[in-house]
């Protein structure tokens, strides 16, 4: 039986998925330092109001709250024995939404990376990583979560040990990495490394991408580096609303929505089909994303001078490939930085 967001994607060119959930429920008064999972239990309100935020907004997926759900990380606020219960929490919400959405609306569950190193640079063996994303996707699971999304992930070996745990548990699954480090993730990967992974996978992903990072424009280079392999898979593409900067004593994304939505579109066109923002992306944000893919006609596949052009610079000279195909356009003085 094919699982809700393969229906989905049989039937739809794109997908729009949500925004930030740690900028959302920042706003709503989550300290930092708190674990946000910990609001699955003690604040469900809060947390149905964020689902709703995204659905309301247009999102077709929308991920839980349930990023930092493992029990390493829960570990650090004394929850680790409580992986399954919030787990479980999440995706009940979760479902509550989806249901009564009126549309088909897909709940994915968030994996996010264990906060360890594995074997051989760190000590989190390739068995214990497995067992600790297994146990985070059986709580997902018995809470109803239509598929699993694991995000924000560097390594190589923590993929394929989500992609196992996802497997133990009878998952479907997507994945993203995070391309942070000059068009490389922090452990080196590049988007034809990530390419060649997915592929070799038993149990491949459903659909794989980027998401996070250092800007719109560098995660689009990652998603034409995807594209540029050949890749029959979904691409997801998954980028932060603008540049975070520190202004009285918060973090605040200068992306306005007239930029996420310049974003969504040429994600589309480099290739990508399921589509949402991360950090600091709100519901005015998708607000704009879904009405720009809904009015604007499909165009062809950017160049990086249009991308810069339409969204700022790029970080970085290089996109991290070896040969060094998706070479940044130059800065440029007068670009559109838009500023929130």
């Amino acid at each position: 039986m094919a699982d809700a967001l393969t229906d989905l994607l049989q039937n739809r060119d794109w997908l729009m998925a949500d925004g930030a959930t740690g900028t959302n429920l920042f706003n709503m008064g989550l300290s930092s330092g708190d674990a946000p999972e910990l609001w699955n239990v003690d604040e469900p309100e809060k947390i149905r109001a964020l689902y709703r935020g995204a659905v309301e907004a247009g999102s077709d997926i929308f991920l839980t709250n349930s990023f930092g759900g493992n029990a390493s990380r829960l570990k650090l606020h004394g929850a680790e024995r409580r992986v399954r219960e919030l787990n479980r929490a999440a995706a009940e919400l979760g479902r509550e939404i989806a249901d009564t959405a009126g549309r088909p609306v897909v709940v994915a569950g968030s994996v996010g990376p264990t906060g360890e190193i594995m074997e051989p640079l760190g000590t989190l063996t390739h068995d214990i990583a497995v067992e600790m994303f297994h146990e985070q996707a059986e709580g997902l699971k018995e809470g109803g979560a239509d598929v699993l999304w694991v995000e924000t992930i560097s390594a190589p070996e923590e993929f394929r040990a989500a992609a196992e745990g996802a497997a133990r548990a009878g998952m479907p699954w997507c994945g993203t990495m995070s391309f942070d480090t000059a068009g490389r993730t922090m452990m080196g990967v590049t988007s034809a490394d990530m390419v060649a992974l997915v592929e070799k996978l038993p149990n491949p992903p459903i659909g794989f991408g980027a998401n996070c990072g250092v800007g719109a424009s560098d995660l689009l280079r990652t998603v034409l580096g995807f594209s540029a392999q050949g890749t029959e898979r979904p691409i997801i593409a998954k980028g932060n609303a603008g540049i975070p900067r520190y202004h009285e004593g918060h973090i605040h994304y200068n992306g306005t929505p007239d930029l996420m939505a310049d974003y969504a579109v040429l994600a589309r066109a480099c290739g990508a089909r399921i589509i949402g923002g991360c950090c600091g992306t709100q519901p005015e944000h998708l607000r704009a994303m879904r009405h720009a893919m809904e009015t604007r006609t499909p165009g062809p596949r950017p160049s990086l001078e249009q991308i810069a052009a339409a969204l700022g610079s790029f970080s970085s000279g290089s996109d991290g490939t070896a040969d060094g195909a998706n070479t940044a356009a130059p800065e440029r003085t007068g670009r559109r930085r838009r500023r929130g």
